[in-house]
């Protein structure tokens, strides 16, 4: 500790931010209000890419770029997943998204505001090459530690470690937050956020035990009120969802977390049945019929398994500072229940 309500972070430090605090990638629907407001509360936000086949997508997320940019004056990240085709070479998508924001930085008021680019799914040496001298902190998202040592091999800035629990991709081999953090923060010595199942003082604290420099949130930062550019049913939603309720699904780029929902039997019953362009195109419009228009049974609905214990509507601007203080006050707990003998003890 450095002082009352301040935690030391190599990953705060890093980014130029208050609090280790990283709302997560969400989308494919915009996520430009809850990022800025993530920021301006002292944490990093991140905004999403509009979506894998929409075909103005590159010119929409430069449009989100420079409304975050309109919103806040503090760092904040965008989210790319990445990956290869059958040739080894990146992916279309991910290749004209990350243009997108190596592009950006080009312009220094926007450079001074958009920090890091996380990058997810895929290996990140299939784009490291066109990051590394851009000037952004290039942050990659990792289900195991295998992974987590090729991406700091590979030369990325931050690892985003992110546990079974987390909402939307997950992983095919499931290893959870509290076996996944410790291993990864002994494995490289780049900063690590850690994610999944993270969402309050409790969470904080354990994830900072575990090694990690900073936590990432979803689920929790999506049922808030400055979540405002999504459908109101969707936090309400999380709201309502029972321990457990959540469920396991095959999404675009593997398993994702999601809520029950009448889409996904359809999925079930279309998946093997139809192309791959059409499946994604489907999964594109299902994820945002639920995120843009509030549709809880057409919709796909990502989710972690800690909806399951979110019972508010937050307001960012007061639980990020909190959530630090209840992290503090977890922290000192711990520390006050720990008995030291004394010199005179047998």
């Amino acid at each position: 500790m450095t002082g009352p309500g301040s935690i030391t972070s190599r990953f705060a430090d890093l980014l130029g931010i208050r609090y280790p605090v990283v709302q997560e990638g969400l989308g494919p629907y915009k996520t430009v209000k809850l990022a800025a407001a993530v920021s301006n509360a002292g944490g990093l936000g991140t905004v999403s890419i509009p979506g894998l086949t929409d075909p103005d997508g590159p010119a929409v997320l430069r449009a989100y770029i420079e409304e975050a940019c309109s919103l806040t004056d503090r760092p904040f990240a965008v989210n790319v997943p990445v990956g290869r085709d059958a040739t080894g070479k990146v992916l279309p998508f991910s290749a004209s998204y990350v243009g997108v924001v190596v592009d950006a930085v080009q312009d220094p008021e926007i450079a001074r505001r958009l920090r890091m680019i996380t990058t997810s799914a895929g290996a990140p040496g299939v784009v490291r090459d066109v990051i590394a001298d851009s000037g952004l902190i290039h942050a990659h998202k990792v289900g195991g530690t295998r992974q987590a040592v090729r991406a700091a091999q590979d030369g990325v800035d931050v690892i985003v470690a992110s546990g079974y629990e987390a909402g939307g991709h997950t992983h095919a081999r499931p290893v959870h937050t509290m076996v996944l953090g410790p291993s990864v923060c002994a494995a490289v010595d780049v900063p690590v956020v850690l994610a999944g199942g993270i969402h309050n003082g409790a969470g904080m604290a354990a994830a900072l035990a575990l090694g990690a420099d900073a936590v990432a949130m979803g689920t929790r930062f999506v049922a808030s009120h400055d979540n405002t550019d999504w459908h109101p049913n969707y936090a309400q939603k999380i709201i309502d969802t029972a321990e457990g309720d959540d469920v396991v699904f095959s999404a675009i780029y593997g398993p994702s977390r999601a809520l029950p929902t009448r889409a996904l039997r359809e999925l079930a019953e279309i998946e093997d049945r139809v192309d791959i362009d059409t499946l994604t195109a489907w999964k594109d419009d299902r994820l945002i019929r639920g995120q843009r228009d509030g549709e809880m049974e057409a919709g796909v609905l990502p989710a972690g398994n800690v909806s399951g214990a979110i019972t508010d509507l937050i307001h960012v601007a007061e639980f990020i500072p909190a959530l630090v203080e209840e992290t503090i006050a977890v922290l000192d707990g711990v520390r006050s229940r720990v008995r030291t003998p004394s010199p005179t003890s047998p």
